[in-house]
């Protein structure tokens, strides 16, 4: 048959197939059963709909084989290799004699297997060219991990392999772990050995042509296989809506808005496919969109006076005062407007911490930028939220004015509270600072200043230097670090500085007695206090005790000043009138 770049520059829509494992559930006894593991144990019925698609008018099919990724990350290599060469000899005997193409199909491949994304996905590769697939659609993916590797490895094993990659987006244009489609888009299509690249999946066919639309597609051979719709539940069944006839006409048109390769997932059947081959049909469409859409103008941003101060390399003072327990907010605005008052430049506000409820921080830190003037720091966990909820309260708290975030992947909920209140942690926060950062880039008119937290009293502090890079590498541009009350973490201070890129917060923690740095020195992660300090408290009445935290956190914050940018002062048990002692020292 025609080689398939030939059949593609004669500006053809190549028409895939839908979705295998819609069709193999629907079939009686079989919602239960996974569909790869129907290639050995019902090769018929997998068969069957590989001709269905066929005599629909498909002239590429996908092999059976979307989750053997997850076989081989868990081990299973052996069942890996059984579920391709039955799925690939499957797809190839059904498009024998026919005018269509047989891929790969090859979906993403877990974090945390025993391979890295890159080896499982080449190791998949490998097991397709042993079996005489050269043609590959690297499906559903989240992120391009892995794909540079994969991509070099299939064109040094098999020069000719055509290789497509498709990502998973929703209708806003970011996957789930937080990437925006269009940078993905665009960084794929430079790679020399990707043939094609586009998006599948999540998205419904309406909105994924409109988001092809906002894109500038100069160059690049798109591909496009929405979902049938978007999904609702009857009785215990996953079911899509979408009607045949819609489908078949949104696909014709993302044919003619620029895509060259198009199909279907998840819900789409033969008879969606059936329609969009008889709308799309064979006649010549542009390969390449019309210019992108020219999106509205964005307002003049907002002034973020933290941020300014930071990048005009003046010093800052952040001080952290913990939301209440109740609804009684009186003290916690008092001890802001002190804070204010005193010099503070920013106050941070922890996320329910150590997992226990506390007044919301978001909403707090709009109550007092709104009401006081000032400039709030909130943290935000990915512990209490999904990805829907987190751009909910970002787009909130830009709308309140509020543009500095601290992204922390949160603690734990207590052990004794599991039972009865579940943790979600959709991602980490290096995830979470990707996510942020491509809404800075595509939605909003002031983008947040990102901030992430660096614990210097670990034990493998190398360990968190290379997260606090990946942080960096995914929009984080300033770090407010655990409190600096050793030689070790003065040391891990100054390698940070020598390390990482952003703007630093040196942690200071004043401590109030003997018993308090015992407390915290054994009861509190991610705090060190050097026997030095400790011994010195001991004795010591509470008026003493605070003179003493004046003084060595003053000497504290000289110490560090040479390799931060500002302070960060932690205020322990509601003592602002003591942080405010501090703030004038320095």
């Amino acid at each position: 048959m025609t080689d398939i770049r030939t059949d593609l520059k004669e500006n053809r829509p190549l028409l895939f197939d839908g979705a295998m494992g819609t069709c193999f559930a629907a079939l009686p006894g079989r919602a239960e059963e996974r569909c790869e593991l129907a290639n050995l144990l019902h090769p018929e019925e997998i068969a069957s709909i590989h001709r269905a698609y066929l005599e629909a008018g498909c002239r590429a099919i996908k092999t059976n084989t979307f989750t053997v990724g997850v076989d081989l990350a868990q081990g299973r290599e052996e069942l890996a290799g059984q579920l391709i060469q039955a799925g690939g000899r499957l797809a190839l005997e059904a498009a024998d004699g026919r005018d269509a193409y047989v891929f790969a199909d090859i979906g993403p491949a877990p974090e945390g297997g025993k391979l890295s994304r890159g080896e499982n996905y080449c190791r998949q590769a490998d097991l397709f060219l042993a079996r005489g697939v050269t043609h590959f659609l690297a499906e559903t993916l989240p992120s391009d991990e892995g794909i540079g590797e994969l991509a070099r490895h299939l064109k040094a094993r098999c020069p000719e392999a055509f290789l497509i990659v498709s990502f998973a987006v929703a209708f806003d244009g970011t996957t789930c772990e937080g990437f925006s489609g269009r940078t993905l888009l665009r960084r794929t299509a430079a790679l020399p050995e990707v043939d094609a690249v586009g998006f599948n999946c999540v998205s419904s066919p309406h909105h994924m042509l409109e988001y092809i639309r906002t894109l500038d597609l100069s160059g690049i051979t798109l591909s496009v296989m929405p979902n049938a719709g978007y999904p609702s539940v009857l009785g215990r069944r996953t079911v899509f809506q979408g009607t045949p006839d819609y489908f078949g006409q949104k696909l014709a048109q993302i044919a003619q808005a620029g895509a060259a390769i198009v199909g279907g997932c998840c819900g789409t059947t033969p008879e969606h496919l059936a329609r969009a081959a008889a709308l799309v049909g064979r006649p010549p469409v542009t390969l390449h969109a019309q210019a992108a859409k020219e999106l509205p103008r964005k307002p003049k941003p907002h002034v973020n006076t933290l941020a300014e101060k930071l990048d005009s390399g003046k010093r800052v003072v952040a001080v952290e005062l913990d939301p209440p327990v109740d609804d009684d907010i009186s003290f916690f605005l008092d001890g802001v407007r002190d804070l204010r008052d005193a010099g503070a430049d920013a106050v941070t506000l922890a996320d329910c911490p150590i997992g226990r409820p506390r007044a919301d921080s978001s909403l707090l830190a709009c109550k007092i930028k709104r009401e006081l003037g000032v400039e709030p720091l909130p943290h935000m966990t990915c512990r209490d939220r999904n990805l829907n909820a987190t751009k909910a309260l970002l787009l909130g708290l830009s709308i309140e004015g509020v543009h500095n975030v601290l992204l922390v992947t949160g603690d734990p909920i207590p052990s004794q509270d599991r039972d009865e209140v579940k943790s979600v942690f959709n991602f980490n926060s290096r995830k979470l600072a990707r996510y942020v950062s491509g809404l800075n880039e595509t939605v909003l008119q002031t983008p947040f200043r990102i901030f992430g937290a660096l614990n210097l009293n670990v034990r493998n502090f190398e360990i968190q230097l290379k997260l606090a890079q990946e942080k960096e590498a995914n929009g984080v541009t300033g770090f407010l670090t655990q409190p600096v009350l050793s030689r070790e973490a003065l040391e891990n201070l100054k390698l940070a500085r020598q390390t990482l890129k952003g703007k630093l917060l040196g942690g200071v923690f004043p401590m109030v007695s003997h018993k308090n740095a015992v407390f915290l020195n054994n009861e509190v992660p991610g705090m060190r206090v050097c026997d030095e300090i400790t011994a010195l408290y001991e004795g010591k009445d509470r008026d003493a005790a605070e003179d003493l935290a004046v003084t060595i956190s003053a000497r504290i914050a000289r110490e560090i000043a040479p390799y931060t940018d500002g302070v960060y002062l932690m205020t322990p048990f509601k003592r602002v009138a003591l942080m405010t002692r501090i703030i004038r020292e320095l």
